[in-house]
C-alpha cells in the first residue's frame, strides 16, 4: 500500500494551524488544495532533500520556490549568517553588506546603475511601477496574462484574452479602480502588444514582463518577442519592466536580459539574491532611479529593507554561484535529467511538454507546445495530480500545482537523479491510466 502523502504529525499539525492560520498556511499554494488539502509539514533541509516531521525525506524540487540555489543549508551560507548574527540582527540604519550587495549586482547587472533593496519579490515589483509612474508622468501599466508579479492591488488582474483588456479585479479588496490602470495581454504574443500601444501608448508607463514566465509554469519567451517589447517601449516613450524576481541569478549570472542581451528600463530581483531569507531589490537607470526618495519624490520606504543577516546570506550564495562552471555544470546535469525524463513520459505513452531555463525547469500534460497562459491552461490537469502524488509519495517533493516551475541546485547529483528517475518512471504510468 502507498504511503499518504502526509502521515500522522503532519495531519494534526495542519489541522491545528486551520485553527489559526487562514487556511493552516501563511501563502496560498501551500494548502495543497489541488493535492487534498493535507501538505507535509516541513522540519528541516540539507542539501537537496528535505525531511518532513514524520520522517519522510524527499528530494526537493521547490527550494523554498527558487532562492535555494546551492541547496538547503549550505555550510557557507550558515557561517556568514552566523557571523553578521553575532553582531548583531539589524539596525535600521546603513551597513556595509548593503553596499556590498548594490555593488554586486550592478557588477552582474551593469543596468541597475542604481539599486534600491526590498524585503519581498511583491515590494519590489510594486515599487518599480511606482518609479514608472513617477518618470513617466503617465498612469497606464501592462502585464501579461498569466504573468505574476506579488500581489500589489494593481498587478490583481483576471487573465484577459484578446489583444487588450482594461482588466477587472482578480481579488476581493481590490478596488477596480485601481486595476482599472492595468491592461493585460497574451504572453508571447507581440502583435497584442503592439495593437495595445496604437491605442494606448501616450498614456502607457511601463510594460512589466517575467521574461520567462515562471507562474503559469515554465514558460519561454519565442524568438525574438523579448526585443521586440524593447523596441515597442522606446517608441512610444514608456519603461521596459523585466521581472527577473524568479529568473535572476537562477537562469544565469545576472538573469535572463544577460542571456538574450535585451536591456530593460528597470528590473526587480528577489529569490536567490537573498539565499532562502527575505530580500528583493529593483533598480535601473539613473536617470529614472533618481526619482526616488531622498533623491526624488517618489516615496518607498521599508523597515527591514537591507538587513544584514539576510543580505549575508544572499551574498554567500551568489559568491558560490560566481565560480567558474557554476551554472554551466548545474545546467547540464539538469538538462540530461530532464531527457532522461522525457524518455520515460514516451514509454509511458503519456504527452508531456517539458521546458528549462539554466536551473528553472517545468512541464506540462500537453499534446502541444506551451506558449502563454491560454495553452498553459489546457495542461491536463488529472494526470498532472497523478503524476505529483505519485511522486510525492515516492520521496520526490514538487509543486503541488500544475502552473510552477520547477528548481535545481548545485546540491542535485547522480543519487538524487536516479531517486527521482526511480519515482517518475512509476508515476509516469500512473499518468497514462488516466
Amino acid at each position: 500500500m502507498p504511503r499518504p502523502i502526509a502521515g500522522p504529525r503532519s495531519r494534526r499539525l495542519h489541522a491545528a494551524a486551520a485553527a489559526r492560520i487562514p487556511g493552516g498556511v501563511n501563502s496560498p499554494v501551500r494548502a495543497w488544495k489541488r493535492l487534498g488539502g493535507n501538505p507535509p509539514t516541513i522540519a528541516s533541509g540539507k542539501g537537496a532533500w528535505i525531511t518532513d516531521v514524520d520522517g519522510h525525506r524527499y528530494v526537493d524540487y521547490v527550494l523554498s520556490w527558487g532562492p535555494l540555489l546551492v541547496g538547503h543549508a549550505h555550510p557557507k551560507v550558515l557561517a556568514a549568517v552566523k557571523r553578521q548574527m553575532a553582531k548583531g540582527l539589524g539596525f535600521g540604519a546603513p551597513t556595509e553588506p548593503e553596499l556590498e550587495m548594490a555593488e554586486l549586482l550592478h557588477g552582474a547587472l551593469p543596468s541597475l546603475e542604481l539599486v534600491r533593496l526590498v524585503s519581498s519579490g511583491t515590494e519590489a515589483a510594486m515599487s518599480a511601477l511606482r518609479v514608472a509612474r513617477a518618470a513617466t508622468g503617465r498612469r497606464l501599466v501592462v502585464k501579461c496574462d498569466g504573468c505574476y508579479h506579488g500581489h500589489a492591488d494593481p498587478f490583481l488582474v483576471a487573465a484577459g484574452s484578446g489583444c487588450a483588456t482594461l482588466n477587472t479585479p482578480d481579488s476581493a479588496g481590490v478596488p477596480s479602480t485601481i486595476t482599472a490602470s492595468t491592461l493585460s495581454v497574451p504572453y508571447n504574443d507581440l502583435a497584442a502588444a503592439t495593437a495595445l500601444f496604437a491605442k494606448h501608448g501616450k498614456d502607457i508607463a511601463a510594460f512589466c514582463v517575467e521574461p520567462v514566465a515562471g507562474n503559469m509554469g515554465l514558460v519561454l519567451p519565442k524568438a525574438g518577442y523579448l526585443e521586440g517589447l524593447r523596441a515597442l517601449c522606446d517608441r512610444h516613450g514608456a519603461l521596459l519592466v523585466f521581472d527577473e524576481v524568479m529568473t535572476g541569478f537562477r537562469v544565469a549570472w545576472g538573469g535572463w536580459q544577460r542571456v538574450i542581451g535585451v536591456t530593460p528600463d528597470l528590473t526587480c530581483l528577489g529569490k536567490v539574491i537573498g539565499g532562502g531569507l527575505p530580500v528583493a531589490a529593483y533598480g535601473g537607470k539613473r536617470s529614472v532611479m533618481e526619482q526616488v526618495a531622498p533623491l526624488g519624490p517618489c516615496y518607498q520606504a521599508g523597515t527591514l529593507s537591507g538587513n544584514p543577516v539576510a543580505v549575508s546570506a544572499g551574498l554567500a550564495t551568489l559568491k558560490l554561484a560566481q565560480k567558474r562552471g557554476f551554472y554551466e555544470q548545474a545546467t547540464d546535469r539538469l538538462t540530461a535529467m530532464i531527457s532522461d525524463l522525457r524518455d520515460l513520459a514516451d514509454r509511458a505513452t503519456v504527452p508531456v511538454q517539458f521546458g528549462q531555463a539554466g536551473t528553472m525547469w517545468g512541464y506540462f500534460f500537453n499534446d502541444a507546445e506551451v506558449i502563454d497562459w491560454t495553452t498553459a491552461s489546457r495542461s491536463h490537469g488529472p494526470r498532472w495530480q497523478a503524476f505529483a502524488t505519485a511522486m510525492y509519495r515516492a520521496g520526490v517533493y514538487l509543486a503541488p500545482s500544475p502552473y510552477e516551475a520547477a528548481f535545481w541546485s548545485s546540491a542535485h547529483g547522480a543519487a538524487e537523479v536516479a531517486h527521482t528517475l526511480k519515482a517518475a518512471k512509476a508515476a509516469f504510468r500512473a499518468a497514462a491510466k488516466i
